[in-house]
């Protein structure tokens, strides 16, 4: 039976695939034209699968092309000539399997190029394909490089101006007739030297993650050979939560389709959805791991996020910002669709947030009065009794006073959001319930999803920006709550101003109830001078 891979490429005999079918047919299409072609996207999104697809493609149904697959995730330590002896090597065993696979005997001359050809540096690689498109005139050479990011930098840019040489050239046949280059950074970032580009004849090509419509049809293959149904809004909380990232695609699959013991006759439903959520968002799983590997590199990144997540005014998406450019590059960026910067997904959201909280910020005991805990805020049926957890944060928010402003490691400006945060994540946890990240309806709004017996709670935070940004908050909220079908929403706003004005209100809105808070953070009192 197949299942869903995270681990490296995934196989059709053996995984859930994604089709990729206009992608492929693109990519196909540039190659037959003869381009130079360079995809770079972050990790765990499906290139090297993607790759593999398309030389299995040609060498199966275009007999003319001869693929060569390349991999240079080994080389970055080498020095140039050892880089070129491996580089000799793992283009003799590639022509060599090819023709193995396909059954047939390479001609003498050939044989005799391999046997006797060493390529030293970028000009005798250069050279020598030349030489090979000369003994394979009946047949189109296409080289494909995976880990590009890995090419010794002593050697990168001699080795793209071999390339682009032989690009321009009038060589009939050129060889390679097509390249593809994969990688992590564009070759832009690769440019070391900040010089003209060594390798400006490349034609970019865009690996997007996976479109609802996928996601559906990757796990309809699921269903169509176990016989397991996911609900409809299983799928679509999902891809919301995901992005439509690959790996964390088949990642939160493999949770409920191999982890959790759910029975294959029972559907999976929005409450297995939940749990497996939890799961996900506590594991360790190499994509998280590079995210917070990611977001600690630069010491600017927690304010620059936090911003981009709580200001109404964005930030935008400008990759000749060197900040905004790392990020977009490790797939932590996107731009949205106001041309700002936007995160790209909750799941991510809700590591950043969980990344940069202190693990102890000093006020956990003041959070609810003495004697009390968590299941005090519940119902006798269960519920959560959202209106007094709330009034209790904010009253704790008043008991605490300027000492919020002292919590370790968290800028001032959005410590509002951290403690909120903090607060209903411990809140949760003690009630065995779960909070997650939803999709942000407006700029500037963060929304915390809480989930438990079955009912879904949504909490929108934001700034004080004035009346106007207060009031079309609690309109976005109201649009949100109706396409949850969730009649109840609360709404929380951090008032930094020196004169703060504190609100609690519950008005309808479209036939659905808002709580809104206006919480003042109180300043730090100065010392007068004598």
């Amino acid at each position: 039976m197949r299942r869903f891979g995270t681990q490296g490429p995934v196989n059709p005999e053996h995984h859930y695939v994604v089709a990729r079918t206009d992608e492929l047919t693109e990519f196909i299409k540039r190659i037959k034209e003869g381009r130079y072609i360079v995809i770079f996207a972050p990790r765990q999104t499906g290139k090297t699968t993607f790759f593999y697809t398309i030389m299995d493609m040609l060498a199966a149904e275009e007999p003319t092309y001869l693929p060569i697959h390349l991999d240079f995730e080994a080389y970055k330590n080498l020095t140039p000539s050892d880089f070129y002896n491996n580089l000799t090597e793992d283009i003799r065993e590639e022509i060599e399997n090819l023709y193995h696979k396909r059954d047939e005997v390479p001609s003498e001359a050939l044989r005799d190029f391999l046997e006797n050809t060493t390529l030293t540096d970028n000009v005798s690689m250069l050279r020598g394909f030349q030489a090979l498109g000369k003994i394979l005139e009946n047949q189109r050479v296409v080289v494909f490089i995976d880990e590009f990011d890995n090419i010794p930098q002593t050697a990168a840019a001699d080795f793209l101006y071999a390339l682009r040489r032989i690009y321009i050239s009038r060589t009939i046949p050129r060889s390679p007739h097509s390249l593809g280059i994969v990688g992590v950074k564009s070759i832009e970032q690769l440019n070391a030297d900040r010089s003209a580009s060594p390798f400006n004849i490349h034609d970019d090509f865009a690996l997007p993650n996976f479109t609802l419509t996928q996601v559906q049809e990757l796990f309809g293959q699921y269903t169509a050979e176990v016989g397991q149904a996911f609900a409809p809004e299983v799928i679509e909380s999902i891809h919301k939560q995901t992005g439509g990232q690959p790996f964390l695609i088949n990642r939160f699959a493999q949770i409920l389709t191999e982890e959790m013991g759910i029975p294959k006759t029972e559907a999976l439903t929005m409450h297995h959805f939940s749990d497996a959520l939890i799961q996900l968002l506590d594991e360790n799983n190499t994509n998280l791991t590079h995210l917070t590997t990611n977001i600690r590199r630069n010491p600017r990144a927690e304010t620059f996020l936090m911003r981009i997540m709580l200001h109404d005014e964005g930030v935008p998406f400008n990759l000749r910002n060197e900040l905004v450019n790392e990020l977009a590059t490790y797939g932590i960026l996107t731009r949205g669709t106001d041309r700002m910067c936007k995160i790209a997904n909750p799941i991510y959201l809700h590591c950043i947030l969980q990344a940069f909280k202190p693990i102890v910020n000093g006020l956990e005991r003041d959070y609810f009065p003495e004697d009390t805990d968590g299941f005090q805020y519940l119902t006798d049926t269960g519920q959560i009794q959202m209106e007094r957890l709330l009034d209790n944060f904010r009253d704790f928010i008043a008991r605490a006073g300027f000492r919020i402003l002292q919590v370790p490691e968290t800028p001032q400006e959005f410590i509002g959001q951290h403690l909120l945060f903090a607060y209903l994540d411990q809140f949760v946890v003690s009630v065995n319930g779960a909070m997650y990240m939803e999709v942000p309806t407006g700029r500037g709004r963060m929304d915390l999803i809480i989930f438990h017996n079955q009912r879904k709670y949504v909490v929108g935070t934001k700034i004080w920006r004035g009346d106007r940004s207060y009031t079309q908050g609690k309109q976005q909220l109201a649009a949100y709550l109706a396409t949850e079908g969730v009649t109840e929403g609360y709404y929380v706003v951090f008032d930094h101003r020196e004169v703060p004005e504190a609100r609690a209100e519950t008005e309808t809105i479209d036939g659905l109830t808002i709580r809104s808070y206006v919480i003042p953070v109180v300043k730090e009192p100065t010392t007068k001078r004598l």
